[in-house]
């Protein structure tokens, strides 16, 4: 099977995306493959590009930036060849533990109007219109769009096809917008945030989840590498699968809130997957727990 050629223009960053401070201050932590990089990435032919961390608020980027000639090269793919057909059914807990922590973050009213950023097939909007959310999306994706219709059944009218730099809604129009695994994959992260709160409604709230940069299992990666005498690491993946652009840490959110009228509301860090032996799960997973080094971080952010 042949291997689909992807290609791409660079873009170099002079300043970190959410705090301002100039890159030439920051840290380089290493090179990134175009592909998976296993045990001994020096070995294997590709493109690499440089991995930085922000010495200011701990944001984790590729400098400079891969941006690919066609952006559906990277996600315009079918949804059926990520998922089963099980996958286009909704558990009746989809979403509840983000509804259940958003109802106690705002004074929920029937027909509160709910914006999901990057809706997929739409099941997120299909959980919050069943709890009394007037649910509206943006997806981006051609193959996810026409199935969130044609197999969720989300109205035609409530989902915009698009990017959320191309599309827009009244100012102080929502009360709710969540960017669930979205802001890691976009070009700049902050013109999204202020977008959104744009089409907030003051005392509203955002969630967003996104990777931690202070992942525990990207450091250990990190020190194998080292140890191993090569510059490459684990963090982000601008060129293959998933395509991550940025890891954020919780300073990241708070030097950007400083300077943007909002304020964090809540900050919670989820350990979810080590991709470690599992033996190693029963150290790792409490300690990652403890010391907030999980592989998400979740911030619930309220337009002031």
């Amino acid at each position: 099977m042949k291997t689909q050629q992807l290609r791409y223009y660079f873009n170099y960053i002079d300043n970190c995306n959410m705090c301002g401070s100039k890159t030439d201050t920051h840290k380089i932590l290493g090179k990134r493959l175009n592909q998976s990089q296993g045990k001994n990435p020096k070995n294997k032919i590709g493109i690499t590009i440089t991995v930085a961390k922000c010495s200011k608020c701990g944001l984790v980027y590729s400098n400079p930036q891969p941006v690919p000639i066609d952006l559906q090269d990277h996600y315009g793919v079918p949804p059926e060849n990520y998922w089963k057909n099980n996958y286009f059914s909704i558990d009746d807990n989809y979403f509840k533990g983000e509804i259940d922590r958003l109802k106690k973050l705002i004074d929920f009213k029937e027909g509160m109007k709910s914006l999901d950023i990057g809706a997929g097939l739409g099941k997120a909007m299909v959980a919050l219109s069943k709890v009394g959310f007037d649910s509206y999306g943006i997806e981006p994706s051609q193959q996810f769009y026409e199935r969130a219709i044609s197999k969720m059944g989300i109205p035609l009218e409530k989902l915009k096809l698009g990017m959320i730099e191309n599309v827009d809604y009244p100012e102080n129009h929502f009360d709710f917008i969540s960017f669930g695994a979205v802001l890691e994959h976009l070009y700049d992260p902050s013109h999204s945030i202020l977008k959104a709160l744009k089409w907030l409604k003051p005392n509203g709230i955002i969630h967003i989840e996104v990777p931690s940069s202070d992942w525990l299992i990207n450091r250990i990666i990190n020190l194998f590498y080292k140890l191993n005498r090569t510059d490459y690491v684990g963090n982000i993946s601008p060129m293959h699968t998933p395509y991550h652009l940025y890891e954020f840490g919780i300073k990241s959110f708070q030097e950007h809130s400083n300077q943007n009228g909002y304020d964090i509301a809540l900050h919670e860090y989820y350990v979810c997957q080590t991709y470690m032996p599992k033996l190693a799960d029963y150290i790792l997973k409490p300690y990652m727990k403890w010391t907030n080094t999980g592989m998400l971080v979740c911030v619930w952010l309220r337009k002031r």
